[in-house]
């Protein structure tokens, strides 16, 4: 189950997030978790996949909202990242960011099952 301390743990800045959500934890919990549930991971590999520069600014444009505001800094840092190199429509590599953002993800769907 995810919980507060794991996302402390994993680097999340709850404070913030949680004060987003009225300081409601049982209320940010769900949104954590329908938030690394998002269909927007997904797109945004098979828009990269597939040299879908626009389709994956759309993707980490959204996933750039949803995680600033639950305050998932360690993902939201790479998202960030990749969604102003994609507003540039800049061709590079961006295979690493990507990894890195999924395993961030991956980690957060483990820590839910737990």
């Amino acid at each position: 189950m995810l919980t507060i301390e794991k996302l402390k743990e994993f680097g999340a800045d709850v404070d913030e997030g949680l004060q987003r959500c009225l300081n409601n934890n049982d209320f940010y919990l769900r949104m954590v978790n329908m938030g690394i549930q998002d269909g927007m991971f997904d797109k945004l590999e098979a828009s990269l996949s597939a040299g879908d520069l626009d389709g994956a600014f759309e993707a980490a444009h959204a996933l750039k909202g949803i995680l600033g505001n639950l305050s998932i800094t360690p993902i939201l840092t790479v998202v960030s990242e990749m969604t102003e190199l994609l507003r540039a429509r800049t061709q590079t590599d961006y295979s690493e960011m990507l990894k890195a953002v999924l395993e961030g993800r991956d980690a957060l769907k483990k820590m839910a099952e737990e």
